[in-house]
């Protein structure tokens, strides 16, 4: 079956999160199990396009504001062609959806219009038509209507918080007539809404995990289209995610320097040893590590965690044993509370910066992963965290209640411990909990062996996909 994935981002090209992580794990997957499959995106930050592959086609879009000249490069990784949209409004910037996360470009709708339009002129120039037409996100929403009635589309929800929402005057300027059902509002407040006309329009609707599904139909994680999605709640379904088992594997992981597995844990206690003191934590003493390595933001679980008198984070590091090592970037107001923090607490390290080598070190070595999320379409951390025999404490939410199975809860079944709903009340206690199974050593032993013999790969995940995409062949 031929797929042609369409996207903002992928691995190993472009990445903002677990979108580009999803794309291009799942094409992998899907061209390893016999399918066509191929990705369209745009190319990033690169002037000198020659450096993308091969030229495989070149035309213009006319626009009401002028001729637009695009080339479309391919170059393969594996079994999979890249194929690259190379225009000034992608190769010359510096981000892909703004110069920070703060700084969305302007014409950002004008933008991914030249990535919805150039999939059909890749078609028509290197004379291959999809079976299925996979759109990604909101940058993808208004190409489901645009497809041609034989070519089946599905659209895939990232997360739905994130909608392409823009004036209806963007319209105008890029050309492109947006679907009546792709707005929201009325009168002066009409606005053009990228994932409404996604969801109005493709032959099926997925999320990343079966119960985000389900908890995007309701007012409380619907973000205003639930309405819309329950008229469709036919096509709607959920697919979990899996991870690259390459990239994040205990016996391999090229940034740890001692491998381990389920069936020989040892090398894990001497990665936490180096771990701590590389992050100036204390060492040579048996206290759990707790890890977080997470977008600084709402959504994550952070005001939770850091406001209050004394915060969850600060009970945490005053009530336990615990010592916490937790990096990422994000909202300056969780950026400066941490960073106090981290000089108040010895058993408290920050690092306020993107490090992929430190975050398979912290994976690595810690017992605990911490992820509060309010919720979570699907989350890879905690499926990494479970590979690595990290116990994830996760919020009961999406795709985190459809991989972590609570151990306090369920004795001899868990791999991990779940947060119901979350306050700092909640997380505090979650966290007690675990430690309390850490020093239960037998117990704590099984529940992580169990964690690290989960299969997180892809295979099952791909399978559910190809199913889907022939069931829209008949």
């Amino acid at each position: 079956m031929k797929i042609l994935m369409v996207t903002s981002e992928s691995v190993p090209f472009s990445k903002s999160g677990g979108l580009a992580d999803v794309v291009g794990a799942l094409s992998a997957a899907l061209a390893e199990g016999g399918e066509d499959a191929r990705i369209l995106l745009p190319l990033y930050n690169c002037p000198e396009v020659s450096k993308a592959g091969k030229r495989v086609a070149a035309f213009t879009l006319e626009m009401p504001c002028g001729e637009q000249r695009i080339e479309i490069r391919e170059k393969r990784v594996g079994k999979v062609p890249y194929y690259f949209v190379c225009h000034p409004w992608f190769t010359e910037r510096k981000g892909i959806y703004g110069d920070t996360s703060f700084a969305p470009y302007t014409d950002n709708f004008t933008r991914f219009m030249l990535l919805t339009l150039s999939a059909g002129e890749l078609c028509k120039a290197v004379k291959w038509q999809p079976d299925v037409l996979h759109c990604h996100d909101w940058t993808t929403g208004i190409l489901p209507s645009l497809a041609p009635r034989k070519v089946k589309t599905v659209f895939t929800i990232h997360n739905l918080a994130y909608q392409g929402d823009f004036s209806r005057l963007e319209a105008l300027s890029s050309g492109v007539e947006v679907p009546a059902d792709g707005f929201t509002g009325t009168g002066t407040g009409r606005r053009i809404n990228m994932i409404k006309a996604g969801i109005s329009h493709a032959d099926a609707i997925t999320t990343v995990s079966p119960t985000y599904a389900k908890e995007i139909l309701t007012p409380k994680f619907g973000c205003g289209l639930e309405g819309v999605l329950e008229a469709r709640s036919n096509r709607v379904s959920g697919i979990l995610n899996g991870i690259d088992t390459d990239e994040w594997n205990p016996k391999k992981d090229k940034y740890i320097s001692h491998r381990f597995s389920a069936e020989r844990p040892a090398g894990k206690a001497k990665v936490k040893e180096e771990l701590l003191a590389e992050l100036g934590l204390k060492t040579g003493t048996d206290r759990p590590l707790i890890a977080m390595i997470s977008r600084l933001a709402e959504q994550k679980g952070f005001s939770e965690l850091l406001f209050g008198q004394p915060s969850a984070l600060e009970r945490i590091l005053c009530e336990t044993e615990a010592q916490v090592a937790i990096i990422g970037t994000g909202d300056a107001r969780y950026e400066g509370i941490l960073r106090d923090l981290d000089a108040r607490y010895p058993n408290l390290s920050v690092s306020i910066a993107f490090d992929q080598s430190l975050s398979h070190r912290m994976e690595a070595g810690a017992d605990f992963f911490l992820m509060p999320s309010l919720y979570e379409p699907c989350g890879l951390n905690q499926m990494y965290s479970l590979a690595y025999g990290t116990l994830p404490i996760a919020g009961n939410t999406g795709g985190l209640a459809d991989t972590v199975i609570d151990e306090t809860v369920e004795p001899g079944k868990g791999n991990g411990i779940l947060i119901d709903g979350i306050t700092p009340d909640s997380i505090v206690d979650s966290v007690k909990r675990g430690i309390t199974l850490y020093y239960d050593r037998g117990r704590f032993a099984e529940t992580r062996k169990r964690a690290m013999l989960r299969d997180s790969s892809w295979k099952a995940s791909a399978e559910s996909y190809r199913r889907l995409y022939r069931s829209l062949k008949g």
